[in-house]
């Protein structure tokens, strides 16, 4: 597509702020919507332009970017009857939340009735993917419609086709309970450690040279629990939410999460526990107060 052309952008939290930025460094005429006003504050500071509803953004823009929390805040965005009249034929969504695969199955079908096409496009990455540019974006639906984007997605990663619609979406929850059953993992072999009194300096290293090595070992151990922040900037419940529709996509389709259940049993525990504010890596936080009980 054009960089002329505007695209909206409706989501500017801590994904979508970054997000946002690297489109507006590439040269998008970019109009963005949060209904939380220091989100739009900070986009028209970083020289992008604000609408002052969703169906405004929409109304202005070829493309239009969801970067939500949920498939219920999406359904609730495109369901709005002002963003319906908005919508024009030749339109391509892209939906780079979160969200459930069945849902957007759905939310696809809705959007062709209206002459418009809905992609599914999720990242992985987190906050410093999103603002180095580096986020692995996992796309579903047409070909054509992602290969007509693709030069928008370029400043946010390496967007890979996985199929169609709804099978980024599907990818995404299976990677996310991929990594909070690893990172749960991880938590509990750094409690270990701490309790034998092992030194992370010295064993973490050797630990991510061997076998036992993942994504939470390599950047999450380090980052954020070793020094006890506790930061990452991924809330424990978008994670404990996509664990979820992980295992619930599961049960539809006939596949096996037995793994998958156990740790989304003790995700929840922690997440109630712990309360809304905890973030991903707050987890270990809950670990190492249970085995101190």
């Amino acid at each position: 597509m054009s960089r002329s052309q505007p695209v909206a952008f409706i989501g500017l939290g801590n994904m979508g702020r970054p997000m946002s930025g690297r489109l507006l460094a590439a040269g998008l005429d970019l109009i963005g919507f949060d209904p939380a006003e220091p989100a739009r504050t900070a986009l028209l500071s970083a020289g992008g332009r604000t609408a002052e509803s969703a169906a405004a953004a929409v109304a202005e823009s070829a493309v239009v970017i969801l970067m939500l929390p949920s498939s219920a805040v999406v359904e609730a965005v495109l369901g709005d009857p002002a963003v319906t009249a908005a919508l024009r034929p030749g339109m391509t969504i892209v939906d780079m939340s979160s969200s459930d695969p069945l849902s957007t199955r759905r939310l696809a079908e809705t959007m062709t009735e209206h002459g418009v096409t809905l992609l599914d496009a999720p990242v992985s990455g987190g906050v410093s993917g999103a603002q180095a540019g580096t986020l692995a974006i996992m796309c579903g639906g047409p070909p054509a419609a992602l290969s007509a984007i693709a030069d928008l997605l370029t400043p946010l990663g390496t967007a890979t086709r996985v199929g169609d619609s709804g099978a980024g979406h599907a990818l995404k929850a299976i990677n996310n309970l991929l990594a909070g059953v690893h990172l749960l993992a991880a938590a509990e072999a750094f409690s270990a450690a701490e309790h034998f009194g092992l030194d992370p300096e010295l064993w973490l290293p050797v630990l991510n040279s061997a076998s036992g090595r993942s994504a939470a070992t390599e950047q999450k151990l380090p980052r954020f629990i070793v020094p006890k922040t506790y930061d990452s900037g991924f809330a424990m419940s978008l994670m404990l939410k996509d664990m979820r529709i992980a295992t619930g996509l599961a049960a539809a389709v006939g596949g096996s999460a037995a793994l998958g259940e156990q740790a989304v049993e003790l995700w929840s525990r922690a997440a109630a526990q712990l309360g809304p504010d905890a973030d991903q890596t707050d987890i270990a936080r809950w670990v190492l107060g249970s085995s101190a009980e």
